[in-house]
Order: C-alpha cells, then structure tokens, then sequence
C-alpha cells in the first residue's frame, strides 16, 4: 500500500506523574508513548492517512510496548528495527496544576534509534509515500541520525514528494547554538512546510516577528510557512498569501507538550488533502488547543469523526 506519510524519529516510553511535584518525590506514574515524529504519526493515522514510521527500539519491554501501542493507533512499523541488545529510550514528565511547562527528564542516551544511520533506510519504500515529515529533534541526537534525515530528505524531494520541517528546538541536544541553527535552516531548506514557534524562529533566524520569520524560510524556497504564537494563534505565509488565525478559546490549559506536534497533524492533513493554507492552519490550531486540555502527549488528538462534527 502507498503511505500518505512517513516520518522517521524516536519514540520514548513516557512516565507521566500521577501527583505534582519535584520528579524525586512523585510515587505514582503512568505509562504512555512519546516523540514528536510518532505524536504526528498517531494523529494522522486517526484521521485515515496511511502513515508509516522508520525508527531502531530495543529488544526490551519499553520497545515491545512502543511497538505494540502505534501498530495499534494503526502507524505502519514495519520498518522499524528491534535490535538485539540494544535499549529504548525513556523519559519521566512532571504533572502541573497551572498552566505552566512541565519539567521533563529525559533518559535516550545510547538509545537504538540513535543508531540509525542512512544504511537502515529503505530508500524505495520512502519515496513511494506522498509526504515525509521530520523534525530537528532526530538529526540533532548523533551524526547518524543527522544524516540519515538528511538522506530521507533528499530521496523524498528527489521523488518530487513534498516535506514538512517542525524545528522542535533542543538546544541540549546541539553542540553549539551556530551548528543548531546552520543544521536546522539546512534542513528548511529542503522542505515544502516548514512550521516553528515564534521563539524557535527567533533563535534561528535572527528576526523578530512572525512575519520576518516566514519571510527568511519562504526566502530558503519554503512554499508555506506556518510561526505558531501559542495562545495568539498562527501567522501563516504561503503561495497563495499570509494572514493570522486565533487560537481556538480553552477554559484550561493542563499541559502544552504536544501542542505544536497537533498543530503540525492539522497543516499535514488538510494540505495533503488540497485545503487553502486558512484552512489547513485554523485545522491545526483546533488540534493544537485540544493538545493542551490533557496530560499525555495524543489523548487530545481527534478521530476523523471528530474533526468532521466541528467541521474542519
């Protein structure tokens, strides 16, 4: 079967606190997925798309648990690889109460999937799918994951398919900020829809404002450029013109993981689907505000039903 997407990236098993307070001190925690790459993943499966995903787990119970749980949200495995030996990646999140960022630790180091390297990609298979979407968390773990994204990348485009970059900034994870940004704007480059935060953009670009950050990317040849503002909503700029959306109103915040990897499945969806940017932005930013409404990582993420009934 032809995919509709595939993204490549590393999954984590999450342990999200069942109480507030300092990490040390929580007893209690639930067992859930993470990673941006599989958080779109999942959300473009519950919406029809044939997804796929291409990643490296352990032959241990958090990989077998990860494998289980997106081959169940029906994302396409088949091309990630247990390996013998290795160890799947792991990360503990904090519960709040206020609306704010919670704290996250994470546990990846040595990992399987930051193994991967170009020789584990089946090149084919990859471009036979309508659209790849990465994000700048993957290439920034080691040198293999780096160029196996830049691989990916340059396959896809090559297939004439389009490509969607999230920065999804982890500065702990570059070895300076120069290399981050020369990295990351790399990537831009080469991709059709390139979707960052405004502070993101800030940090990558030099510019200050959502509009001078979507015209440096649009300058790189990006054909749509979607600066997520957060509670302000979305400026969007693309070939058929720019213009803001608001944020869809939230009585209240419970966690903001995940908001912008929702706002990503709303712009993925409606442009595969031949939606106007408006459209595809104001779509994401209704995923992005039900994101926010719970604690994992994709129990806001809707089924096709859902998006239908609130007519988007």
């Amino acid at each position: 079967m032809t995919l509709d997407v595939v993204t490549l990236g590393e999954a984590m098993a999450l342990f999200v606190a069942c109480e507030t307070g300092p990490l040390d001190a929580v007893q209690r925690f639930e067992k859930r997925t993470a990673g941006a790459e599989t958080n779109v993943a999942v959300g473009l499966a519950r919406l029809g798309l044939g997804v796929g995903w291409v990643s490296r787990l352990g032959d241990d119970s958090m990989g077998r648990f990860l494998l289980r749980e997106l081959a169940r949200e029906g994302v396409d495995c088949s091309h990630v690889a247990v390996v013998p030996g290795g160890r799947t990646g792991f990360m503990f999140k904090g519960r709040v109460d206020d609306g704010s960022d919670p704290p996250i630790e994470y546990h990846r180091r040595g990992s399987a999937a930051s193994t991967l390297s170009p020789a584990d990609l089946d090149l084919p298979w990859l471009g036979a799918a309508r659209h790849l979407h990465v994000t700048g968390i993957f290439p920034a773990l080691t040198p293999e994951t780096l160029a196996a994204t830049r691989a990916a990348v340059a396959h896809v485009r090559s297939r004439g398919r389009t490509v969607s970059l999230d920065p999804n900034l982890r500065p702990a994870l570059w070895p300076s900020a120069e290399v981050m940004r020369e990295t990351i704007n790399g990537l831009a480059a080469q991709a059709d829809w390139v979707l960052p935060g405004l502070e993101e953009g800030r940090r990558l670009t030099g510019a200050h404002t959502p509009e001078a950050v979507a015209a440096f990317y649009r300058g790189l040849g990006a054909r749509l450029v979607v600066v997520k503002l957060g509670p302000d909503g979305a400026y969007y700029d693309g070939e058929d013109g720019c213009g803001r959306v608001n944020a869809w109103p939230v009585t209240r915040v419970v966690d903001t993981v995940g908001a912008g990897d929702g706002l990503a499945v709303g712009v993925i969806s409606a442009m595969l689907e031949g939606r106007t940017a408006p459209q595809a932005v104001r779509r994401g930013a209704w995923i992005g505000a039900r994101a926010v409404q719970v604690r994992g990582d994709t129990e806001g993420l809707p089924l096709r039903a859902e998006l239908v009934a609130a007519g988007l």
